[in-house]
């Protein structure tokens, strides 16, 4: 008997015969990416059925994700009440049985810590704001505040999951990702999903960030994000190696997409595509990403707008900056996570570290936004993936506390986009334990960064173990209508 030759074999297994019945909408997905003319003015590489299902308000989000939860009653939701109830246990009334942390679940005692920092109302908006912002209070009216975020997360991993992906167990696409296959890229020579990291000077051995968090799940991976390096090429292997010419490399990368071409026309597997697009990509990037990180044409001014740190590599200072350029070339979803918010323990100097790192860049990049014309059609989140307690976890005394885990309350900010400025929506008890007005779930945040996107949350899907699977779930997530513009 003859032996069946083995692209004979390959092209009868299971993952070949479904590749195959995908393979034309394949290679019209593959021209989009490595195609320059796809990409004309305006000219979107889209996924997404009908859209813009939504008047589209924004083109492009940047998430300014404080990683670690910062302390909302240090920042942001004012209780000046709290100072009669100093070092008082949290009354069960306000407790009401809720889930404790195993960190503070066996304290004897839950002692109040109002914050010692101080408050004042900025703008015609006359937002509420710690005097630990002094930057991000000059431009109240421009932001829109949140004091009613809840999560179903107690702990660090599920809730910052939650927060990417809209799930709490690891495996599903993170919204860049999604917005990525939905709406593809409005720039040919850089991803549609670009990822930055910084490390705070609050607590420098937070938690740690896993890629996943920026993944593409089960969504093809030409959509997961890219991380830019805080030290030498912003992405590995951007330079070329010794003895390469530019000409050398791109003749060696038409060979091998001539093979992966023929081996994709073969068995069709929709990966292949990915891999040519991912190497053309490469390649146009070993130009696009050293003239959109090379500041030298950034004038003076600018550079004292977003303060001293902008000039350190990996600083939250030098990301903001990075992401305004981005941002300017139509990079689709910019994702910045700045680390060290988790403060169980002397939270009164890590945050003033914290707040240091970020408040000045985070103004700044507001307001240049807002002078360049891109604040208007640009989406700003800002916020972590919970809040802290009003009780102090550990000892507490008039000038030192620390706080836990708080998912029933906490406050995020919003700007530009088609979001309305100068507004706060939602209200917490006096003990910013519990909401007492408007709650608004990260559900409801995920289908109202989409509205504005131009995106009914309910259209954005991709099937998935015979489930049509969305950021928003099917938890009857809600746009939050109330702070549209």
């Amino acid at each position: 008997m003859i032996s069946p030759s083995l692209s004979y074999v390959d092209a009868l297994n299971r993952r070949t015969f479904l590749g195959g019945s995908a393979r034309t909408l394949g290679f019209a997905a593959l021209g989009s990416l490595i195609t320059p003319d796809a990409f004309a003015a305006g000219g979107t590489a889209t996924g997404l059925s009908g859209w813009p299902h939504l008047p589209v308000k924004a083109r492009r989000v940047i998430y300014l994700f404080q990683s670690g939860a910062p302390s909302q009653m240090d920042l942001f939701d004012h209780k000046p009440s709290m100072a009669a109830y100093f070092g008082k246990d949290l009354p069960d009334s306000v407790r009401k049985g809720q889930r404790l942390t195993g960190m503070t679940s066996g304290q004897k005692s839950l002692p109040v810590a109002p914050s010692v920092f101080k408050f004042a109302e900025h703008g015609e908006s006359r937002a509420t704001i710690s005097e630990l912002m002094p930057h991000v209070s000059q431009i109240a009216d421009d932001l829109c505040f949140i004091k009613s975020m809840h999560t179903e997360a107690i702990n660090h991993d599920p809730a910052i999951t939650f927060f990417q992906t809209g799930r709490q167990i690891a495996g599903y696409p993170s919204m860049g990702s999604w917005l990525s296959y939905g709406l593809g890229s409005e720039n040919k020579d850089l991803p549609a999903f670009v990822v930055l990291t910084s490390f705070g000077s609050g607590r420098k051995d937070c938690q740690p960030l896993a890629s996943r968090l920026w993944g593409s799940g089960f969504l093809p991976s030409e959509h997961q994000g890219v991380r830019f390096r805080n030290s030498g090429d912003p992405v590995l292997y951007l330079s070329n190696p010794g003895g390469m010419s530019p000409s050398m490399r791109r003749r060696s990368l038409d060979v091998l997409n001539a093979l992966n071409e023929d081996r994709l026309r073969l068995v069709g597997d929709p990966e292949i595509q990915t891999r040519i697009a991912q190497y053309e990509m490469a390649f146009r990037m070993q130009t696009s990403v050293p003239d959109l990180t090379d500041m030298k044409d950034e004038p003076q001014h600018i550079l004292d707008m977003y303060g001293p740190d902008v000039k350190r590599p990996g600083s939250y200072a030098a990301n903001c900056l990075l992401a305004r350029r981005l941002a300017e070339r139509d990079v689709r979803f910019v994702q910045l996570f700045h680390m060290g918010w988790d403060q169980h323990f002397n939270l009164p100097k890590a945050i003033q570290g914290q707040c240091h790192d970020t408040d000045q860049p985070t103004a700044a990049l507001i307001k240049d936004l807002k002078q360049r014309g891109l604040l208007e059609d640009t989406l700003i989140v800002w916020g972590g993936e919970f809040g802290r307690t009003i009780y102090s976890q550990g000892t507490l005394t008039e000038s030192n506390y620390g706080r836990d885990h708080h998912p029933r309350c906490f406050t995020v900010f919003l700007a530009g986009g088609g979001i309305k400025p100068g507004m706060t929506m939602g209200e917490t008890d006096e003990f910013c334990y519990n909401i007492t007005k408007d709650p608004v779930s990260i559900y409801d945040l995920h289908a109202t960064m989409l509205d504005r996107l131009g995106i009914d949350h309910n259209r954005l899907s991709h099937k998935f173990q015979g489930l049509d699977a969305r950021l928003t779930g099917v938890e009857g997530a809600k746009v939050v209508k109330p702070i549209l513009a």
